[in-house]
């Protein structure tokens, strides 16, 4: 699934490729991606005749604004969005398209179809699911030490399940909670309220560090995922754990294993990520 790195990505090349387009009209082809309105008429009714001004982003979700309308979408699993020419044939798993009057189209591609769109007025994006139920991105400045601490003491779900919540820090994903926690030096099966204070900024540093550079890289290359221009993301070169399992530590030598925490594959060093808490 793209992470927040890898939505960034895309925000970056479909605000190159899309921002001044004027949308003619809008094909549907799977309405179930449609989730606000319910009505994938009333959907591209709404859009149709809109100009995108500008492409922005909040944890994994790409927010299109556009004249008087907000579309939120999640790429999910497989969702993957591309600019063609308009005369290119649709391809088998296209789902949805945005034909712009200069010819040209922006097309949703989705294998399993698990993507979603959530069109609201601008301005009400932010008030209304699903944007409302998400905590701050790692590197905002509402992600203190204070707030973070303070969300660890009140839970005892472990580490890596929480890291995953998006209502506590928005973006990160299976990847970069595993980069994280290892740079950190903290076992994913820790309980979050007996981290100390020292070991919560550990992490969020670990978090917003690794959230940047993968950033900077352009995301990470993981099964299919590939920004919006067919280019592959460069920062899996940098990963330390995740996909390493059976190869040595970078840092201990120890072979890193892999096993499963709350149903999700994790990847850890037994010698660099002890689970016991610190006295």
């Amino acid at each position: 699934m793209p992470e927040l790195p890898e939505v960034e990505t895309v925000r970056k090349t479909l605000k190159h490729l899309t921002v001044g387009k004027e949308i003619k009209d809008v094909s549907i082809f799977w309405g179930n991606i449609i989730k606000q309105p319910k009505d994938p008429n009333a959907f591209g009714d709404l859009l149709r005749g809109q100009s995108i001004k500008d492409i922005d982003r909040k944890g994994k979700f790409l927010i299109f604004h556009l004249d008087d309308i907000a579309l939120v979408s999640h790429l999910r699993m497989e969702g993957k969005f591309g600019v063609y020419d308009g005369t290119l044939e649709k391809p088998k798993h296209t789902h949805v398209i945005f034909h712009f009057t200069d010819g040209t189209e922006l097309r949703y591609n989705d294998v399993r179809k698990f993507g979603t769109m959530h069109a609201f007025k601008k301005g009400e994006e932010a008030l209304n699911k699903p944007l409302v139920q998400l905590g701050p991105d790692p590197f905002d400045e509402a992600f203190t030490l204070d707030y973070f601490h303070q969300r660890l003491l009140k839970t005892s779900r472990n580490m890596k399940a929480v890291l995953l919540d998006q209502s506590l820090v928005a973006g990160l994903g299976n990847i970069y909670v595993d980069e994280a926690l290892f740079r950190a030096g903290l076992h994913p099966e820790r309980t979050a309220n007996t981290l100390t204070r020292e070991e919560a900024e550990s992490i969020r540093e670990a978090s917003i560090t690794v959230i940047l550079e993968a950033i900077e890289q352009g995301g990470t290359t993981i099964r299919s995922y590939l920004n919006s221009q067919g280019e592959i993301g460069m920062f899996q070169q940098q990963l330390r754990v995740y996909g390493k399992q059976d190869m040595e530590c970078l840092n201990c030598g120890t072979p890193i294993v892999k096993t499963k925490v709350g149903g999700r594959g994790t990847h850890v060093c037994p010698v660099c990520q002890p689970l016991h808490v610190s006295e």
